[in-house]
């Protein structure tokens, strides 16, 4: 919560500048959480905020450093926080980075920065993708279902693997590699997974009977038809004359007609084959 002190508008430069202040006269010093009313001094942070129309918002926030009252305290002198406002050292408020943030995550880098004008908002891929890396990764849930495969940093020259919860339908991991001592090393931090979805490859085949030996091992839906479709095409290869065969038997074989005629399909003529 800010204290509004005063305001400016510039219609020239479609900017709206608010003098805030914190309204709190004591304020808990970050280290020991002791609170403090003794000023030390005063220095003004400028904050981006989020647009009002077409007018971009500026911050002019009046921060104060206090004493800290706690003689042992290895700060004696701090700046007081704004939890609710922006972060320490930071150039814009939560808000407007929170907005940033959803677009990277949502576009990524250059995509959400050519989307950033149509919101009012200005902002570098390079910032966008900053705020992305700097979230927190979230907690693993227990697992007992899960799939593996691999992933191409650089297609047919670099690969790591990939771990999703098939219950939620979402990653859980990420590896730089696809060797069988990663898997396993993972798996073994989460025994409950009972069911793993893999790649035929032997390095995870190897890697999840390592570490979870009791899990069942079963291959993916599309590995499951890939290897279908390569049973098919071998099948089909072998008998390809005894299939043939059977396809121009059919095509010669008489129809009965509902009216007692008999009527046998006759085959295209030589200059309607080559047509």
């Amino acid at each position: 919560m800010l204290s509004l002190e005063a305001w400016d508008i510039d219609d020239a430069a479609a900017q709206i500048t608010l003098h805030v202040t914190p309204p709190h006269t004591r304020v808990p010093c970050p280290l020991c959480a002791v609170p403090t009313a003794r000023v030390h001094s005063r220095y003004t942070r400028t904050l981006a905020d989020l647009p009002w129309g077409a007018y971009a918002v500026r911050l002019q926030l009046c921060v104060r450093k206090f004493f800290c009252r706690i003689a042992a305290c290895p700060r004696q002198i701090f700046t007081e926080r704004l939890p609710t406002v922006a972060a320490p050292w930071a150039r814009r408020t939560l808000r407007l980075a929170e907005r940033l943030r959803a677009l990277g995550i949502a576009l990524g880098g250059a995509a959400g920065t050519r989307l950033t004008p149509r919101f009012g908002l200005i902002a570098s891929r390079d910032t966008l993708l900053r705020l992305v890396r700097r979230l927190s990764l979230p907690g693993v849930p227990p697992l007992s279902a899960i799939g593996v495969d691999d992933w191409a940093y650089r297609k047919r020259q670099r690969y790591g693997t990939i771990v999703v919860d098939l219950e939620r339908r979402r990653p859980v991991a990420l590896f730089n590699d696809r060797e069988a001592d990663t898997l396993a090393t993972w798996l073994r931090a989460h025994a409950g997974i009972t069911v793993i979805a893999r790649d035929r490859m032997k390095a995870y085949s190897d890697g999840a009977r390592a570490g979870t030996p009791q899990a069942t091992q079963v291959a993916d839906r599309f590995h499951l038809l890939q290897n279908l479709a390569e049973a098919l095409d071998q099948v089909f290869s072998a008998h390809g004359n005894a299939l043939k065969a059977v396809s121009e038997a059919l095509s010669t074989t008489p129809v009965v007609q509902p009216d007692g005629r008999t009527a046998v399909p006759v085959p295209p003529s030589a200059a309607a084959r080559h047509l």
